[in-house]
């Protein structure tokens, strides 16, 4: 069994559990040098979050657990294919690897499919479903917000990070 399979495979159980505690089927497994670091499921069930899915809760925990939101190196199993959200999150971490089991395709007759989100984030901001504006608002007299981000950065001896 490759390692795809079996954390993939643990994905799936996670997913399986979740469904019989009545949540989604979606399971989440982040691993680090072949070795699980942590694992999560889908809470929106619990929560009434909309962000407390799987992959999201996997990012969540394991950047608690090292103290840093940079998780590069790490790998995300997840039982479903992510979210644009989700993808975009793992990506901001750092995640390097993304592996799914449940494709839009398997999802879209249960309606578990993102693929439509997908395609209306593909669309310019002027034909997406919601309505998006930039506003450029600078409150006079005050500092521009992200040059003040920057010196405190600087102050801070962090550099500049995103």
């Amino acid at each position: 069994m490759t390692d795809e399979s079996r954390f993939l495979g643990e994905a799936i159980e996670l997913a399986r559990a979740n469904i019989d505690k009545g949540g989604r089927p979606f399971g989440a497994v982040l691993v680090r040098d072949g070795a699980v670091v942590v694992t999560a499921v889908n809470e929106i069930h619990a929560t009434n979050d909309p962000t407390s899915h799987a992959e999201m809760n996997a990012i969540r925990a394991a950047s608690h657990k090292f103290g840093s939101p940079d998780l590069s190196g790490s790998a995300v199993y997840a039982s479903g294919h992510p979210c644009p959200m989700c993808m975009a999150a793992m990506r901001l971490a750092g995640v390097e690897k993304v592996f799914y089991a449940y494709s839009n395709d398997d999802g879209t007759p249960f309606e578990l499919s993102t693929a439509a989100i997908y395609e209306d984030l593909a669309k310019p901001f002027a034909e997406q479903s919601m309505a998006i504006r930039h506003v450029p608002v600078r409150p006079e007299g005050k500092t521009d917000l992200y040059a003040e981000w920057a010196e405190a950065q600087t102050r801070q001896g962090q550099g500049k990070q995103a």
